[in-house]
């Protein structure tokens, strides 16, 4: 039995939290090993609607470990409170069944602050142009003062002598930006308070989750692993500068959660049957037009965490194929294919022109990117619903041709679609669990 990595394979708002859900069933562990509560996942389950953004999916699930790994940046104020929100919603969540990996960086007030100055900053200097679209929440700082080393982590709430000393060099960097943005300076032994009258709420959670991880791992446990946002806003090889602040491809879950790179093992990558986008950032087949906002009508197509209109186009299979070569992925799992039901036409981008050349990528460069034309192949439609669909046998004869015409687009073949919100009404073709 292998583990499985999901990801996204576009542009996030893929339906992850679904089919990390639906995956959960099969798995002993659940590990988040990226991003922050900027992501958010919707799971409806028996008619009855979660939304997650820092918690694992699979803490829905009865029986199941859910882990934070160190990948992740914690506002620990938010994850209190989403924890309290499924409590309230008849989930149990206690300290046998969510662990947080005591080297995880902290999301503070401050970085929030700081990065809704900045996107206002750039607003007002570029005429809105250079705005990145981040959610506002504080991600983007919180990873900059990861790798610069003043991060308060986890760990750093059980020893008050150092959490003063951290706090301190902290705020000799952000109080020196926040002057340069305008904004009043942190008082430092305010900020202390709060965070030791977070410890005792926030310690029983954390441990080595590295630890933990190699324990079950030889065990024969199996593992789960959950991403956040897509491929095409990985830091590294996503649309930059409008991208996330962390790495969302594969590779990251070993880092992410303290495991070697051969624990990984089966890469599951989620994309729709069309493509979205939230943000600002290059989007070559985006519909601005009647059928763009029918798709995003139909598809409900409105951010978990953010409530932003989503942008919407036509499925592009230039930026999945790159996704499956950049992540490793070795399965697809098609989500809301039930969208798609009753156009007459569908349109799928198979290449890009760029100054008079044919590309079959999309290249690094902003501009180039903003520039890319998209070449299109046109199928024939469906009328009949596929909704609620739990065999290939039920899918219309024109939905079948689609999805096989994007395996081939894409090199990578469906292991799961997906044809509601609905847990069950997923149609399994490979299980990812036997690689």
């Amino acid at each position: 039995m292998s583990n499985v990595a999901v990801v996204g394979a576009q542009w996030g708002d893929e339906g992850k939290g679904k089919i990390v859900d639906w995956l959960s069933e099969r798995a002993d562990v659940v590990v988040r090993f990226q991003g922050g509560h900027n992501a958010g996942h919707t799971l409806v389950i028996d008619g009855k609607t979660y939304k997650l953004s820092l918690l694992p999916s699979g803490v829905v699930r009865p029986g199941k470990l859910s882990i934070i790994g160190n990948g992740v940046v914690v506002d620990p104020w938010a994850l209190l409170a989403e924890i309290e929100t499924l409590r309230g919603q008849g989930v149990t969540i206690g300290t046998d069944t969510l662990r947080i990996a005591e080297n995880a960086p902290l999301i503070l007030p401050l970085h929030g602050e700081l990065d809704r100055a900045r996107e206002q900053a750039r607003e007002k200097s570029n005429q809105g142009t250079g705005k990145i679209g981040t959610t506002g929440r504080g991600i983007g700082p919180a990873y900059e003062d990861k790798v610069a080393r003043r991060a308060i982590r986890v760990c750093d709430l059980a020893d008050p002598d150092t959490l003063e000393a951290k706090v301190h060099e902290l705020l000799l960097h952000h109080n020196a930006l926040r002057r340069g943005f305008g904004i009043a300076e942190v008082d430092g032994e305010a900020l202390l308070a709060q965070l030791k009258a977070l410890a005792p709420k926030l310690l029983p959670f954390a441990e080595p989750v590295w630890l933990r991880l190699a324990e079950l791992r030889r065990a024969g446990r199996r593992i789960l692993f959950e991403g956040a946002q897509g491929t095409m806003l990985d830091v590294d090889h996503g649309t930059y500068p409008f991208v996330t602040s962390s790495n969302t491809i594969a590779g990251a879950a070993a880092l992410g959660s303290g495991m070697g790179p051969d624990s990984v093992g089966f890469v599951l990558g989620i994309c729709k049957a069309y493509t979205t986008r939230v943000g600002s950032g290059p989007f070559p087949t985006e519909l601005l037009d009647e059928v763009g906002r029918g798709i995003g009508e139909r598809g409900r197509e409105f951010g978990t965490v953010t409530g932003r209109p989503r942008r919407c186009g036509w499925f592009d299979a230039v930026l999945v194929r790159q996704a499956v070569k950049l992540g490793g992925i070795k399965g697809l799992a098609l989500t809301k294919l039930d969208v798609l039901d009753g156009m007459e036409t569908l349109k799928i981008c198979t290449a890009y022109t760029l100054g008079g050349q044919l590309l079959h990528h999309l290249p690094a460069g902003m501009g180039a990117q903003a520039a890319a034309k998209p070449v299109y192949e046109e199928m024939e439609g469906w009328q009949e619903s596929t909704r609620g669909a739990r065999s290939f046998a039920e899918l219309p004869a024109n939905a079948v041709k689609y999805v096989k015409r994007l395996e081939e687009l894409v090199e990578c073949p469906v292991a799961l679609l997906s044809t509601s919100p609905d847990r069950e009404d997923t149609i399994l073709v490979r299980d990812p669990f036997v690689d």
